[in-house]
């Protein structure tokens, strides 16, 4: 989206009030701008097109965003601008901890703490199931027309071995993107932003997934399930070391879809492949076949 249409967004949602706005850096298919107006900063969030392609419900988005709030673990959300969907947050106050300051032992601390909340929030509507979303970003691709790799069949068939491994799994209310750029530290909270992906679903992908993002390494991924549990049993350690695969597995099919139907400049094939080639390490560590059953 251009300028020039950001800023008649913008326009559009506070009109006649000349609010002085820049666009915040870290989205890949939103545009997010911060809006200061009247004394106060907001996040004015436009999604991209095509977000339903990629399993996103922004009803769902809206709901998970204000339940995450209520814990005090999202951001306040201001207004939804209909019929788009655009969302509007209080603006965070604080800071993205770089990578390595969220794999130092308090950080993991905070992190468990904030999860914790999320996942112990009453349920929201949306469901998120890993195994399931990869085949249906493998559905889109093939609608689309876009090349799946070669990889997908055998991810598939280490995917359904996990499965039945975590069948049953309770589900919890679950962010399910935890990015580096999705963390916000004011330096006494540490809030979590973008909640478009959220949904009912696997608390572990959440820990595999803040794991995998962080590239945490087999201590600092034990003391995220210690900080988080208030202890380490095998069980965990083994569905934290299959949820890591699942985690990369949908990222990497992610960009697959993104590859068919988004028109940014970026090279989401490239994306794909890094994915892919990560989870392939990640099944040939031995502290992941020993979780398979290899």
């Amino acid at each position: 989206m251009t300028e020039d249409r950001l800023g008649r967004a913008v326009e559009r949602v506070w009109p006649g009030r000349q609010p002085a706005w820049e666009v915040l850096g870290g989205g890949i298919t939103n545009h997010n701008v911060k809006v200061e107006v009247d004394g106060e900063s907001f996040v004015l969030r436009i999604g991209g097109k095509d977000a339903e392609l990629l399993g996103i419900d922004r009803r769902h988005e809206v709901e998970a965003t204000r339940a995450a709030a209520a814990v005090g673990v999202g951001p306040e959300v201001v207004a939804v601008i209909e019929p788009e969907g655009w969302l509007v947050t209080r603006f965070l106050e604080g800071e993205i901890p770089p990578p390595e300051r969220m794999r130092e032992p308090d950080m993991l601390r905070r992190v468990a703490g904030a999860l914790r909340a999320v996942h112990a929030a009453p349920p929201v509507g949306g469901r998120f199931d890993s195994f399931r979303v990869v085949e249906d970003y493998r559905s889109t691709a093939f609608e689309r027309g876009a090349p799946v790799p070669p990889a997908y069949a055998w991810a598939r068939q280490v995917a359904r071995r996990i499965e039945r491994l975590r069948r049953p799994a309770p589900e919890r209310s679950c962010h399910n993107d935890l990015l580096n750029a999705n963390f916000i530290d004011d330096g006494t909270r540490l809030r979590i932003v973008d909640w478009e992906y959220a949904g009912r679903g696997d608390v572990f992908f959440d820990l595999a997934n803040f794991a995998v993002n962080h590239e945490l390494d087999p201590p600092a991924r034990e003391a995220l399930l210690l900080a988080y549990f208030g202890e380490v049993r095998p069980e965990h350690v083994r569905a934290l070391e299959l949820m890591r695969f699942m985690s990369d597995f949908r990222e990497a099919m992610w960009g697959v879809v993104q590859s068919a139907v988004s028109e940014l400049d970026f090279d989401f094939a490239a994306y794909a492949a890094e994915h892919f080639e990560r989870l392939e390490r990640t099944a040939a560590e031995p502290s992941f076949q020993k979780a398979l059953g290899d």
